[in-house]
């Protein structure tokens, strides 16, 4: 149970990082809804588990020589101050990546206990920061060209094309929990495996060692951070955090599988040193910093318009702010369980036991001896504690005080300047958000403006189709009128020609007389129709601006002519204007043809089709 209780920092830190970094992998498929979550849990959990034992030695190896964290004690400590920076980071919303939160810890162990620091392991881990996102971005830019290669020349149909896509990503999640899990492992678990020494377990087929024991801990503590909170950060991601087409989500979950892989994979490490290259350093990489460097990459791409550079800075600091936290509070810590929990932290911290513990180890009685001081009584000899105490000693142990002194001084001090820079930071952040929202609350503004102004043209775009259809129906009413009108003249023209032809044949002359003023009454009515006046009255007040054009462009225009001209718009024929005028269709085709030599139409161009499109 012990062994448990010290275990607890790096399962919580497990824990976490599946929370967090399992929206790294699956979070556009689950935001999106292309994946159900808990189809995406359960292939996360198997693969991020068989990753972490399967894979996982390669980068705690690395870690493991940047500090060899020695005793249990320590190994807790240290994974707990990288387990408080991530969640302070995460509480003070500012980005956070677990591999720099554990080495940053493993460097504060290195100074409290005095270990010297490789500084070559260190360029090699510090170095991957930065290669791992520019490596991630180089395969989103290959990948995604790639991509959009096969669905250009394969020209799959949009159906199949979003089956294919939602079978990618399962399949390429399931490669990005491995490697997650093949990655990230010894963050969770790293530390521990110099400290504790578990008993082989022999199953036959499989043989797990003590380090494979303790990354399959880490790797369910991984798994059941993603069953029991990812799904929020998932639908997070997905909706907000990277709102990214399906195309691109496999593209960017590839490259980061990739990225992860590469760096904990040690036969192509191997591989690599076989053909005369350079070896892979094989070191815990930010699963986040790859993801950022990948959309980074494709946004560049596109033309870079859509990167936000001032929340690219703001990451960039969080990044700079979490090993240097994680340090500072590791150091603190391990002071902290060494001094006051009488724990062996390990390296050239010698634990100081009191006069009553020494006189217990002297006197043989280790069965009172307190279980704080269990690991202590291994490493320590009882000759350490009758050691005479000579006037050298006092100096060296006043030298050593001064020292450690002088060293609390200048990490206190790096205490309050990073928490200045971190309260800076925050500041910037709030000022950001507060300007965002700003800009949010104009964008609503702006867009409750287009609305009204959307609202208000589709009200005018339905009164002038109203408006068209009563034009119409209005020229369709004068088109009626003046098809009643023309039918009407010839009747009466008819009638009036029959009336002559009755009295040619008639000899009465009394009838003679009646049938002249019958034909008279047919010539009068055909002069003055009430109908023809009625029609031109509507005509001048439904081409109203059609008049006026006319006659702001051709002011010598007649009235005669403007009539002619309206008319013609109506695509009345030269035979019924002249019926409803009561002229000649000779007349009407000398009008028509002084009227295009007024209006200067090309004689190949209709009369009629000009006039209805002036």
């Amino acid at each position: 149970m012990i062994i448990l209780f010290f275990l607890s920092s790096g399962l919580f830190l497990g824990w976490s990082l599946g929370a967090n970094d399992a929206a790294n992998v699956f979070g556009t498929a689950v935001g999106t809804r292309m994946l159900k979550f808990k189809t995406t849990a359960i292939v996360a959990s198997i693969f991020v588990i068989l990753g972490a034992v399967i894979q996982g030695a390669g980068a705690n190896h690395t870690l493991g020589k940047l500090g060899n964290v020695s005793t249990i004690a320590a190994a807790f400590t240290v994974a707990l101050s990288a387990a408080l920076t991530v969640y302070w980071m995460t509480r003070m919303s500012l980005p956070v990546s677990t591999s720099q939160a554990i080495v940053g810890a493993i460097i504060g162990w290195n100074f409290y206990t005095t270990n010297p620091t490789d500084i070559n392991v260190l360029t090699k881990i510090v170095s991957t920061w930065v290669s791992g996102p520019i490596l991630g971005g180089i395969f989103a830019v290959l990948l995604y060209m790639l991509v959009r290669l096969i669905f250009k020349k394969s020209k799959i149909h949009l159906l199949y094309k979003d089956s294919y896509i939602r079978y990618s990503l399962l399949f390429v999640g399931a490669f990005g929990a491995y490697s997650l899990g093949a990655n990230n492992i010894a963050n969770v678990m790293g530390v521990f495996t110099g400290a504790i020494n578990l008993p082989t377990i022999d199953l036959g087929i499989f043989v797990f060692d003590s380090t494979q024991q303790l990354f399959l801990l880490g790797g369910f503590a991984i798994a059941i951070g993603i069953i029991t909170y990812s799904k929020h950060v998932m639908e997070t991601v997905g909706n907000t955090l990277m709102p990214l087409t399906p195309d691109a989500a496999i593209v960017v979950v590839l490259s980061q599988a990739l990225v992860l892989f590469i760096f904990s994979s040690q036969g192509l490490s191997d591989a690599f040193q076989s053909i005369g290259l350079p070896a892979i350093p094989l070191v815990p990489v930010s699963s986040s910093q790859v993801v950022i460097g990948s959309i980074i990459g494709i946004g560049l791409y596109k033309g870079g318009k859509e990167i936000k550079y001032n929340i690219l800075g703001s990451i960039s600091l969080g990044w700079v702010a979490t090993p240097l936290v994680a340090g500072v509070l590791a150091f603190f810590m391990l002071f902290f369980v060494n001094n006051v929990f009488k724990q062996d932290v390990g390296g050239n911290r010698t634990l100081v036991l009191n006069e009553e513990t020494k006189n217990e180890i002297v006197a043989g009685n280790y069965d009172t001896i307190s279980s704080n001081n269990f690991i202590a009584i291994d490493s320590i000899s009882t000759s350490n504690f009758l050691l005479n105490k000579n006037d050298k000693q006092d100096n060296n142990t006043i030298q050593n005080n001064t020292v450690k002194i002088a060293i609390l001084i200048i990490f206190a001090v790096s205490i309050i300047l990073i928490s200045i820079f971190l309260y800076i930071l925050k500041s910037q952040r709030k000022k950001y958000k507060n300007n965002l929202i700003n800009i949010k609350e104009q964008e609503n503004k702006y867009l409750h403006k287009i609305d009204l102004l959307e609202k208000s043209l589709t009200n005018r775009l339905n009164v002038q189709d109203n408006l068209g259809k009563e034009l119409k129906f209005r020229q369709s009413e004068m088109v009626t009128m003046a098809m009643s009108i023309i039918h009407k003249n010839e009747f009466l023209d008819d009638l009036k020609k029959e009336v002559l032809k009755i009295k040619m044949v008639i000899k009465d002359q009394e009838t003679r007389l009646k049938l002249n003023k019958l034909s008279l009454m047919i010539t009068q009515d055909l002069s003055i129709d009430r109908d023809r006046e009625k029609f031109q009255m509507h005509i001048n007040e439904q081409n109203s601006n059609f008049i006026h054009q006319l006659e702001e462009s051709f002011p010598t225009m007649t009235d005669n002519e403007k009539r002619l001209a309206s008319m013609l718009r109506l695509n009345l024929s030269s035979k019924e204007i002249a019926s409803i005028l009561n002229i000649s269709p000779k007349s009407v085709e000398m009008n028509r043809y002084r009227l295009r030599k007024k209006l200067k139409v090309d004689p190949k161009v209709n009369l009629s089709d000009f006039i209805r499109e002036f």
